[in-house]
């Protein structure tokens, strides 16, 4: 779910309802990359911990990190790997969950690291396996397709507001660690640069 605040910021988060009311939470499901090539292979770290509600209230009286949700961190570390090839302008869906094979739950205390590639990419999407390890443990198999969105229904839709993809792709450390096949580093992308200025000037 996408929520327009005030500012014009806009979140991929969810509500959960609790004894207090509606809470937003952010929708983010790994902590930040290690490793970045772009179009090729990423690495990311999650920490799963307590203060994350759903570790405790998904089955009350069992404390994990849900499969589906461990599939969702999959898809950021994919996705953010196949879109930052076209500069973030690219309508990324995921369109498939290929398949999935889960070893063990991921408890609070413990530290998933997703590993992805990727195996296909063209001007129609991508193609992406993974895996999750705790330390030298395989915790979960998981490959996922993603699709453009080229329909001219989508023409003017903007998935992500670009400021503030820029914010996430900074607070995971995409433009800290990423290289090129090269070494070289990925630049942000100029668009996302000049959305920033325009967002702070707001401010």
């Amino acid at each position: 779910m996408e929520i327009s605040c005030r500012s014009g910021r806009t979140w991929s988060a969810y509500f959960h309802l609790c004894g207090w009311g509606l809470i937003l939470m952010r929708w983010l499901w790994i902590d930040r990359y290690t490793e970045f090539i772009s179009g090729k292979s990423a690495v990311a770290i999650k920490n799963v911990t307590l203060s994350e509600e759903v570790v405790d209230d998904y089955a009350p009286g069992r404390t994990f990190l849900p499969n589906t949700l461990i599939i969702e961190g999959m898809a950021q570390t994919a996705g953010l790997l196949v879109s930052q090839i076209g500069n973030f302008l690219d309508r990324l869906v995921l369109a498939k969950i290929q398949s999935s094979k889960f070893y063990f739950p991921a408890y609070p205390g413990d530290t998933l690291t997703f590993r992805v590639a990727l195996e296909r990419q063209d001007s129609e999407g991508a193609f992406a396996v993974g895996t999750t390890h705790r330390g030298e443990e395989l915790q979960a198999e998981i490959s996922l397709m993603f699709a453009k969105l080229q329909d001219v229904r989508f023409a003017n839709v903007e998935l992500f507001e670009p400021a503030e993809l820029c914010r996430m792709c900074r607070l995971l450390r995409i433009f800290e660690v990423g290289v090129n096949v090269d070494g070289s580093p990925i630049q942000v992308p100029k668009h996302m640069i000049e959305a920033e200025k325009a967002l702070l000037l707001q401010d």
